[in-house]
């Protein structure tokens, strides 16, 4: 479209009215995709220019500004350095005659400047530059401001890659000119007077300062823009938007000196202050200013983090003072569940450092809180009284109770779970307390019943005792939330075998009852994985219920969970018994597909087959009994006789990626769950992958061929097969894979294709090595290491390494002289390619968390060959580029030198790590 030519300023003007004026849907469309494509060419510059020039309307002046900020945050490479500075002037005279016109434009423009300068090697000391150029003139104060809080905020985004040196150069940079910054905010707010706009301004950017920690603490603590914070969050009558900006600066100087043995002075000062707005706080309470009293509960928050570790150290002395947690459980007490949820991460944070220092009398010293802390939050559990049906997890308030929940059982520790649980049992023998309370003390009891010691425990079992004495009478959430009580105390029950019969009869009552069918179900679930040997007497009743599933108002999980629960007890019983026990699970699930095959009307059923598909998979998966070697297994039989069933739901959804995973899903299981000895099913099963994939490439045939070579790839008869499957399956993958973006569009079939090469590297590598396949991998895994997908890239990086690893590990295998001359063969070819797109997809592709999966790869091919790695190491570096394209200095001589040194002297993978770590911060 923009091949034509640069579009006529009109044309744009059009098409940014219909942007935002367009009625029809389509028009609005048309215009942003246009509009998309013109921000991407080399006439955006211009055009966007020229707009901001003519300054004819709102929306084109934005449109402007942001395509303006856009182009320099990713596209700075396609101007000339000799431009650089025309486009600074051009910037900074646009910012000062659009001052007026709208807030959302000057933040554009003031972050298009910000980028700029940032990038801009040869703009020196901008700070300087930017004050002296506009801080006489009390109208540009506002958007001076607005740059000024910008460009420290944009020193570590993510859109922008100017490196480690650069960043290293800019931070001391506004550094050095910080207490000028905090000078002209001082003299702005002097200037001003209690001007509100102008107050957030002023607090949003040294917030700004504080966050990049560049503020010098000693001039800070005595400075008097800290005592205007402090005044305007004392003061009842701030506005709402001033009171927020002054407490995310509160916030930000808080965290700025996390570390406050080196801020001393500063971090007193910030104590003392917050201190004082206990009175405050009160008074919001008291307004019903909820707004506020969240605002308040952050500083407190954020006061209580950055003193823990002086807290803990010497708790009542000094900065250790334990009125910070006092402030913590005021809010704890506030009505709404919102104000407590604020501190969990502090408390959670604290949990876990008392936890690692285990000192008995430090944990004697907060315990009393932790207690007074529990007793709020139960209180905050508490469901309205006039509440009806079950407790819901989905909403916000269940969410909240999944988290209170998380929180007890971290912080527990300090209480004695024990002492806890007796505590909030005592609670409900006491009188008669209303159901709401009753609830969430279950709710509570719930969340520790696991950490409570299970051997002979009196009250333990005292509690399960009166739970199932229950009367169907209760408010239906007491019932939900005991059941799961009892589902969470299953090992009480392994102890203690004569409750299996009461609870399961109180399970059974909540089963028929809708509200409680899946919850019970879940709590049935508990019981057969924990009480495994003792639930097989009960297994016809399993069996039972299992076979009437769909007569139970069950989700899916729920569902799911019983079938899994019923396994997993199955694989306990007489080996003689499991075959047809096992047949006779299966069966509802064979029938209904049997049924769907025929397309019989399914009366009620569900006509998915992916239902009966993953109850099928479930079995299979935890059907896994103690056979001994040489024995049949007794599913075998089973599956054999259900396979010609999933062969054929197989062939007749082959076009449905969903139903094809599922039946690829359920055979895994399969194959997983009788090992060795499917190998009946192995020729008919790859010949049906083979054939459907040729026409629908579904990646999950590579995932189960994965399985098979892993069942069977050491087995000598098999490996020929195994390899025929892979070569069939590999040729229309790279068909797939090398369309334009194939890589990036099929993620999931890279994963797959990789898992399934690193199986074969693992269960047979001479076969694979010496086919003639094995090159074509190779080039594909190399293209695939810049795809910038957690699982593929794993999957991708496991393979390389491991391939190379096989002509390392020498685990006195005879053919281990065979493996090391095919790697040698394979390295000569692609050695050099290898590790040049390893280099730079470091620099420049993959997020820093794929990085050790990188050094690992790099440290296998240096194992292998130290002194040729050595060679292909100095290339890749000689090729990477030396300079950003603001002019400033990416990579020196010296890093590249210290780099090479550092990887190729490594005596651990771990040094490669941090090495490549380090290095690529250049390139960031």
């Amino acid at each position: 479209m923009m091949e034509g030519g640069k579009p006529s300023l009109a044309l744009v003007y059009q098409a940014v009215q219909a942007l935002y004026h367009d009625p029809n849907p389509t028009g609005k469309e048309r215009a942003s995709v246009w509009l998309g494509e013109l921000q991407r060419s080399m006439y955006a510059w211009e055009i966007s220019d020229q707009l901001l020039q003519m300054k004819q309307d709102v929306e084109s002046c934005y449109f402007a500004a942001q395509t303006m900020k856009m182009k320099i945050q990713t596209s700075f490479y396609e101007l000339p350095q000799e431009t650089h500075l025309a486009l600074r002037d051009s910037l900074l005279s646009h910012i000062q005659n659009l001052r007026d016109l709208s807030p959302i434009i000057i933040t554009q423009l003031a972050l298009a400047i910000a980028d700029l300068a940032l990038q801009m090697a040869s703009w020196k000391g901008c700070v300087h530059t930017l004050i002296e150029k506009y801080s006489n003139d009390v109208t540009s104060m506002p958007f001076l401001i607005e740059i000024l809080t910008v460009l420290p905020e944009e020193v570590h985004s993510r859109s922008l890659r100017i490196g480690a040196n650069r960043r290293t150069e800019i931070i001391e940079d506004l550094a050095y000119y910080s207490t000028t910054v905090v000078t002209l905010l001082m003299t702005c707010l002097e200037k001003s007077g209690s001007d509100e706009k102008m107050l957030i301004k002023v607090f949003r950017c040294l917030g700004s300062w504080f966050n990049l920690g560049v503020l010098d603490s000693n001039f800070m603590a005595t400075n008097q823009l800290l005592v205007v914070l402090f005044q305007v969050l004392q003061r009842d009558e701030s506005p709402t938007n001033l009171h927020e900006a002054a407490s995310d600066c509160v916030c930000s100087a808080l965290y700025a000196i996390e570390n406050v043995d080196t801020h001393v002075a500063l971090a007193m000062q910030l104590f003392q202050g917050v201190l004082t707005l206990e009175t405050a706080y009160h008074m919001a309470v008291a307004r019903e200013d909820l707004d506020k009293v969240l605002n308040y509960c952050r500083i407190f928050t954020e006061l209580c983090e950055t003193f823990m570790e002086i807290t803990v150290r010497s708790p009542g002395h000094g900065m250790g003072d334990l009125r910070t947690l006092e402030l913590l459980l005021i809010c704890a007490g506030h009505p709404q569940y919102e104000v407590v949820e604020i501190s969990f991460n502090f408390w959670y944070r604290l949990g876990e450092h008392l936890y690692k220092t285990n000192d008995p009398a430090l944990h004697g010293v907060f315990k009393p809180y932790i207690q007074r802390l529990l007793h709020s939050l139960a209180r905050h559990c508490q469901l309205d009284p006039d509440h009806e049906g079950i407790p819901e997890d989905t909403d916000d308030f269940g969410e909240f109770r999944l988290r209170v929940s998380d929180l007890v059982k971290d912080v527990i520790f300090l209480v004695g779970s024990m002492e806890c649980f007796s505590q909030l049992y005592s609670t409900l023998k006491e009188g008669n307390p209303p159901w709401e309370v009753t609830e969430a003390v279950l709710f509570l009891m719930a969340s520790i019943a696991k950490s409570v010691d299970p051997e002979n425990n009196p009250t333990l079992t005292e509690v399960l005792e009166q739970v199932v004495l229950l009367p169907q009478t209760v408010h239906i959430a007491v019932r939900y939330t005991s059941i799961e009580l009892v589902g969470e105390m299953s090992e009480v029950m392994d102890r203690n075998p004569r409750f299996l019969d009461p609870v399961l009869d109180y399970l059974m009552k909540g089963l028929r009852e809708k509200p409680l069918a899946s919850v019970a179900a879940k709590a049935i679930h508990n019981m057969c994985s924990v009480c495994r040997e003792h639930m097989a007497q009960h297994f016809q009743g399993l069996l039972h219920i299992a076979r009437s599933l769909d007569s139970f108002a069950l989700n899916t999980d729920a569902a799911i969970g019983l079938l899994k629960g019923t396994a997993l007890v199955l694989a306990r019983l007489p080996l003689e018994k499991i075959a047809e026990c096992l047949s006779d699970l299966c069966s509802v699930q064979v029938m209904a597909l049997k049924k769907l095959l025929s397309q019989e009307s399914s009366n009620g059923k569900s006509s998915d087959p992916t239902v009966w598909l993953d109850r099928l998979a479930v079995i299979f998966r935890h059907t896994n009994p103690f056979v001994e070697n040489g024995q049949m297994h007794p599913c075998q039989k089973v599956i054999q006789e259900i396979w010609p069933v999933l062969s054929e739901t197989l062939n007749a959804h082959q076009a449905d990626n969903r139903i094809v995973e599922r039946c690829c899903r359920c055979l895994r299981f399969a194959v997983r769950c009788v090992g060795k000895g499917s190998a009946a099913l192995l020729q008919p099963l790859v010949t049906q992958m083979v054939s459907v994939y040729q026409v629908y490439p579904h990646s999950c045939f590579l995932y189960l061929g994965s399985i098979l070579v892993d069942e069977y790839g050491m087995e000598e008869g098999c490996r020929q097969g195994l390899l025929d499957m892979l070569q069939a399956l590999c040729m229309p993958t790279f068909q797939l894979l090398e369309q334009p973006n194939g890589l990036r569009n099929h993620p999931d079939t890279v994963d797959d294709l990789f898992r399934l090469a690193t199986r074969f590297i693992q269960r047979s590598p001479v076969t694979l090595l010496s086919s003639s396949i094995i090159v074509h991998i190779i080039q594909c895994a190399i293209a695939a290491t810049t795809l910038d997908h957690r699982d593929a890239n794993c999957s991708v990086m496991k393979f390389v390494r491991d391939l190379i690893h096989t002509g390392v590990s020498n685990d006195h295998e005879d053919d281990f002289e065979v493996r090391k001359r095919l790697i040698a063969q394979a390295m000569q070819q692609h050695g050099q390619q290898l590790v040049t797109q390893l280099i730079h997809t470091c620099c420049f592709c993959l997020p820093s968390y794929t990085l050790p999966d990188v050094a690992e790869v790099l440290w296998e091919i240096m194992v292998f060959d130290r002194p040729v790695f050595c060679r292909w190491l100095e290339v890749a570096l000689k090729g990477l580029p030396k300079e950003m394209s603001g002019g400033a200095v990416t990579v020196t001589h010296k890093q590249l030198t210290d780099f090479h040194k550092q990887i190729t002297s490594a005596e651990e993978c771990k040094q490669v790590c941090w090495a490549v770590r380090e290095f690529t911060r250049l390139y960031r």
